[in-house]
């Protein structure tokens, strides 16, 4: 049960960053190969304000996630903007030539030493029977529910999200009915670079602070995306729960060097067996 717990609850960071792919794929087509390196650069920039400028961890966070917004935004303005109606062999190459970019940068800046990072919340875990949970794992927690709930009434209930769904679906149509597609592209990849980088910081405290921090973890990730086919959000973090606890059992019962194996295992078992996803449904094409 312990296994399952904290599977569960690491797998809420697997799921944070699956959605933002998943967001970012949905509305505009590409995926984003740079997104774990977008987290760990924001997550450096957090540990930046809390060791160096001395700012509280929380306020820290929070200045760290308005970065990841405009690193997000910056980076459809920059890079993507002159590539969306390019095939996506090119927005591939683009997005993993500043996955590279992005590596380098932050090795020249911070070095490739591994670094502590505080946790938000310290103390002894709270004991439910036999299961231990520790206050920063119900942060975890705390933090994908609320981001998960906003992004789904941003989609479903919004002027935004209306535009975010009528752009993925038929960018000619959208333009006629006056959206303005690369406002809302932007948008998007702000709400990516939020998600990605909550969970790089949430992340950050497990498995130390460094340029690579986050490899594995996006592996994680896309391994929740392709079980919610890469549409469905709320089974993307149903996805990523589902890895976390796949990936502790493997961990505990066969190796912790296995992991990595098994997700890609699973990964090409799912898309065997059912290609759009677990939870994904018939996909609508988007017309140019």
């Amino acid at each position: 049960m312990q296994i399952i717990i904290s599977g569960l609850l690491f797998g809420c960071v697997y799921g944070l960053i699956a959605l933002g792919l998943v967001l970012i794929a949905r509305t505009t087509g590409v995926v984003n190969f740079a997104h774990g390196e977008m987290a760990m650069v924001t997550a450096f920039v957090g540990y930046t304000f809390i060791a160096r400028a001395g700012f509280p961890i929380l306020l820290a966070f929070f200045i760290a996630l308005l970065f990841a917004a405009v690193l997000g935004a910056l980076t459809y303005i920059v890079l993507l903007r002159f590539v969306n109606q390019a095939d996506h062999l090119a927005q591939l190459v683009l997005t993993l030539g500043l996955f590279m970019l992005l590596h380098g940068i932050a090795g020249l800046i911070w070095g490739y030493e591994p670094a502590g990072f505080p946790k938000v919340f310290t103390g002894q875990p709270w004991g439910l029977g036999p299961v231990f949970i520790s206050p920063n794992e119900i942060l975890i927690l705390v933090i994908t529910l609320i981001l998960s709930l906003v992004l789904f009434l941003l989609f479903r209930f919004t002027r935004a999200g209306l535009a975010m769904r009528a752009s993925a679906q038929d960018l000619t149509a959208a333009r006629l009915m006056g959206i303005q597609v690369d406002q809302i592209y932007m948008l998007t990849w702000c709400a990516g670079g939020v998600l990605g980088g909550a969970a790089g910081i949430l992340a950050a405290p497990y498995t130390f602070l460094s340029v690579s921090m986050m490899l594995d973890p996006l592996i994680m990730a896309f391994a929740a995306a392709v079980l919610a086919g890469f549409v469905s959000l709320p089974g993307t973090v149903l996805g990523g729960a589902l890895i976390g606890v796949f990936i502790n059992l493997v961990r505990f019962y066969w190796a912790p060097e296995m992991a990595e194996l098994a997700t890609f295992l699973l990964i090409v078992v799912v898309l065997y067996v059912r290609p759009q996803g677990l939870f994904g449904g018939p996909q609508t094409v988007k017309k140019v």
